[in-house]
């Protein structure tokens, strides 16, 4: 990159509101109305594209969001399981700025809006991220740092974490709980932590209790450490908002 002192008034971005296209200085990218900006860059579907895009609904925003392969997907569902998360804004603008080899333009995937310090993030898995991505990278890094936001590339996930946020994401949406197993549910782990098997096993219908304590696990009503895939066996808990005072343990 070449970064001469007022690069960040050299080096530009362009946000889409409706159909009209607006320049920004990066030094000024703390006073873009992000909210009303949509997607600098349209989403494209082909039958003979390699990548896998698609909507993904979100219970943050209430709303579906676009994405364009897997990785992005998993990455709005993370999202969405932070309890954080206020809004997603997919393809956000258009970066340009200099390099030694000429002008660069990078799109950065998500401009991820959050109860604390927005995150733009760029996905792109480990074995296909090559020097030019390298240099789009540390330039969006940039000019996050001028906004006062995070940044992060996504290269990857743990195995386990792939599985346990598909299997968590089946419980976001509302669930009719006419026999009353939420309330058994939270009335047992205050007893403290205990298996999800053994958790289950203590309300009046176990296979359904099964699924209304994957609801309250996404929706943060109980805790699980998430360093393993969910099993039986893993350990479940009220979070700390929830759990009586220490003496009545």
């Amino acid at each position: 990159m070449v970064m001469p002192s007022d690069w960040s008034a050299r080096w530009t971005t362009a946000w889409r509101f409706g159909r009209t296209l607006v320049g920004c200085a990066v030094r000024d990218l703390g006073e873009v109305d992000v909210l009303s900006s949509v997607p600098v860059r349209r989403f494209t579907w082909r039958t003979d594209q390699w990548h896998r895009p698609g909507l993904g609904y979100l219970v943050s925003t209430d709303r579906h969001h676009g994405f364009e392969s897997f990785e992005e997907e998993l990455l709005l569902l993370a999202a969405d399981f932070s309890g954080s998360l206020v809004e997603a804004l997919a393809q956000p603008f258009r970066l340009r700025f200099q390099s030694v080899n000429g002008n660069v333009e990078h799109i950065p995937d998500y401009l991820l809006l959050t109860d604390d310090t927005p995150w733009l993030i760029d996905v792109r898995p480990s074995a296909r991220i090559e020097p030019e991505d390298e240099v789009k990278f540390a330039a969006a890094a940039e000019a996050a740092l001028v906004a006062g936001w995070n940044y992060a590339v996504v290269s990857g996930w743990r195995d386990h974490v792939v599985g346990l946020i598909d299997t968590l994401s089946a419980g976001r949406r509302h669930l009719t709980d006419p026999l009353l197993l939420q309330d058994q549910l939270l009335l047992a782990a205050e007893d403290g932590p205990q298996s999800f098997g053994t958790l289950v096993a203590r309300c009046s219908l176990e296979a359904v209790a099964r699924a209304h304590t994957i609801h309250l696990l996404w929706h943060r009503r109980l805790g699980l450490q998430i360093s393993g895939p969910l099993t039986d066996a893993s350990t479940i808990r009220l979070p700390l908002s929830r759990r009586p005072a220490i003496g009545s343990w």
